[in-house]
């Protein structure tokens, strides 16, 4: 399974509202639900939460990746969201805690025994890709769901090459 195969304009937002996560999780789960990869948004929001109380999400560079495994989940996806402001989020990454967010993906993988290789191989995947300061930039500047897509899955040789003094992506070494 690959990135492109899971990635849908459909469940991108790229001004998702939200003053705080529980607001950005609920609005990007909405989004989920209206397009039919999840059948139930609370139980979605809990098995989130299950996961998130196991250990931070927050990535770095204003990136946060929560995930879980949701008996919710009828297709696999990620939903991706762009705040229009940072919001605070859990991170082991800054010595406080905490880090401010503005690109949240939001991992949508069936409870059913395949979610481990899915999840997995998907993760691993996805924090290649991001490991990339470059595209994180882009991801912050584009105007299209498509744009998004096409700046994740890209091959590294056709980014634009950013100065940027964000701290960088050390380890995405993600329990589950």
């Amino acid at each position: 399974m690959e990135l492109k195969e899971i990635l849908d304009e459909k469940i991108i937002d790229l001004h998702v509202a939200g003053n705080n996560k529980d607001e950005v999780l609920h609005n990007l789960s909405k989004v989920l639900y209206d397009h039919g990869y999840i059948d139930n948004v609370d139980v979605f929001i809990k098995d989130i939460y299950s996961r998130e109380a196991e250990g931070p999400t927050g990535m770095g560079s204003g990136l946060s990746i929560p995930h879980g495994k949701s008996s919710a989940a009828k297709k696999i996806s990620i939903a991706i969201g762009r705040t229009m402001n940072p919001i605070r989020w859990e991170s082991s990454m800054d010595p406080s805690g905490f880090q401010s967010t503005d690109l949240i993906f939001l991992f949508c993988v069936s409870a059913n025994q395949s979610f481990a290789q899915n999840h997995m191989l998907l993760l691993s995947q996805l924090a290649g890709k991001l490991g990339n300061e470059s595209r994180i930039e882009q991801l912050r500047e584009c105007k299209t769901a498509k744009e998004m897509i096409d700046t994740i899955t890209c091959d590294d040789s056709a980014l634009q090459h950013h100065a940027c003094s964000r701290e960088q992506i050390v380890d995405l070494d993600i329990n589950l």
